[in-house]
């Protein structure tokens, strides 16, 4: 990781992230987080009436490097105050600390960080980069929320007044993150506000961020400037990990399987040292192996419902004017065969319960830059949609397949028999973009389903329906 630096501003223009090269696969160019002639920060003092624009100021420079830590240090004097900017930063990692002082400034001086434009384009897909683009804030007693570019008003700025422990700029797999550390004082605000663009293509947005000096005049905070490595933002803490905050209203439910999923999949590469194609693979056949109790159950339960649907109909048509007498003989046929009046919900949830597996899945390809780049088999990147796209057509076969042993036996049903036609095509259209580990898991699934699927149709096969 390489900051630069000049002696005006005192902020950096860019960082070039040595470890990362741009897609698609076999560039010889680095990621580098900043656009070209735009700093990735700037700094402003307001104190008393005057704003004091640092960003113009000519600071002295000066930088020591010890066996842990490069330390660069920027002082300047701007209209009777004497200003310091340090950075330190350490080889591990993507961290640097940042830390200040203002003598000579006014009691309640504010220091002004402006986040510039965002976060550069360095995907082989401009297009899923440019809708990834966002600031997130987080407050400090609240999660961490996203502030879309393309959501930003053009004729009105969105503010976010709560005390904040953090504010990012990201990109799709990269991150700029202006921390909050004691002692300095949290940001008291952020305003973001859109930047020159088309109407339907935000491309750029600056954030400004509030930082009230201390009564000794400093300041800090932390700038974290790398990848989002699940793992690497976990340590860090301060749920820097949540920077993707994933499934809108379904937030809730969905962010603590993102969470488990993230978790089992990286386990699983590290203890069996394997691509991470072959991780999906026995990941998708873990799961379905987990849920096939389960789903036996809901299967054998929808072969008793359908044995007596012949008596219910007739008790359904028999006492349909009294409802009371339906309910009660309903009751007594579902004890008479060992189910109960929750039988056919019971039927469903083992269709229920993967859909928030399904659906962390889908967010966590959207961001999880352990995938970025990997190949698999014919893939090139497992991030990125299949190229010949083989997996959604294998997906949407495996599903049109189990539609297909599911109606075998069973009473004829035309909707049914209609749906095992259409939602396969549905879901082919819907996927087909989609990241090609995504259509591999889903793909897995399904074929890991066949063979508990065939088995039930063979016990349907063996039903005689029951007479009324």
């Amino acid at each position: 990781m390489t900051y630069h630096f000049t002696s005006v501003g005192a902020a950096p223009l860019d960082v070039v992230l040595a470890d990362y090269h741009k897609l698609p696969k076999g560039s010889k160019q680095n990621v580098v987080l900043g656009r070209p002639h735009v700093p990735l920060l700037s700094y402003a003092l307001v104190t008393g009436k005057d704003t004091l624009r640092l960003d113009q100021t000519k600071f002295h420079v000066d930088s020591s490097v010890t066996s842990n830590t490069r330390a660069i240090t920027f002082d300047a004097d701007v209209r009777n105050t004497h200003v310091v900017i340090g950075y330190s930063f350490s080889p591990e990692g993507y961290l640097a600390q940042v830390r200040g002082s203002v003598t000579g400034a006014t009691q309640g001086a504010v220091l002004l960080i402006t986040l510039h434009h965002g976060l550069p384009f360095v995907e082989a897909d401009s297009l899923d980069d440019l809708h990834s683009l966002a600031y997130v804030a987080k407050p400090a007693n609240e999660d961490a929320h996203s502030i879309a570019f393309a959501k930003l008003d053009s004729l009105e700025p969105k503010i976010e007044r709560d005390s904040l422990s953090w504010v990012a700029s990201k990109n799709k797999y990269f991150l700029l993150a202006v921390i909050a550390t004691p002692p300095a004082r949290p940001f008291s605000a952020a305003v973001f506000t859109r930047g020159p663009h088309e109407p339907k293509a935000v491309s750029s947005a600056d954030a400004l961020l509030l930082q009230p000096l201390s009564q000794s005049g400093a300041f800090g905070f932390e700038l974290y400037t790398g990848p989002q490595e699940w793992r690497r933002l976990h340590q860090m803490g301060r749920n820097l990990e949540h920077v993707n905050p994933y499934g809108s209203f379904l937030r809730p439910v969905v962010q603590p399987f993102a969470t488990i999923v993230m978790q089992v999949v990286l386990w699983i590469h590290d203890k069996l040292k394997i691509n991470y194609g072959w991780v999906l693979i026995i990941f998708g056949i873990s799961i379905r192996l987990l849920l096939w109790p389960l789903n036996q159950g809901a299967m054998r339960n929808s072969l008793k419902l359908q044995r007596i649907q012949p008596q219910l109909q007739e008790i359904q048509k028999k006492f349909k004017s009294n409802p009371e007498k339906l309910q009660a003989e309903m009751g007594k046929l579902y004890r008479d065969h060992g189910m109960s009046p929750f039988t056919p919900l019971a039927g469903c949830l083992p269709m229920l319960i993967p859909m928030p597996v399904l659906f962390a899945l889908y967010f966590v390809f959207q961001n999880t830059i352990e995938f970025r780049g990997v190949s698999f088999l014919w893939m090139p990147d497992l991030s990125q949609k299949d190229p010949l796209f083989i997996l959604p057509a294998v997906m949407g076969i495996s599903m049109y397949v189990l539609s297909w042993i599911s109606l075998r036996s069973a009473p004829p049903n035309p909707q049914a028999k209609t749906m095992a036609y259409v939602f396969p095509v549905m879901m082919v259209f819907f996927f087909w973009r989609l990241a090609a580990g995504l259509n591999l898991y889903y793909a897995v699934q399904n074929i890991a389903t066949l063979p508990q699927q065939w088995l039930i149709a063979r016990e349907r096969a063996k039903l005689t329906p029951a007479s009324g």
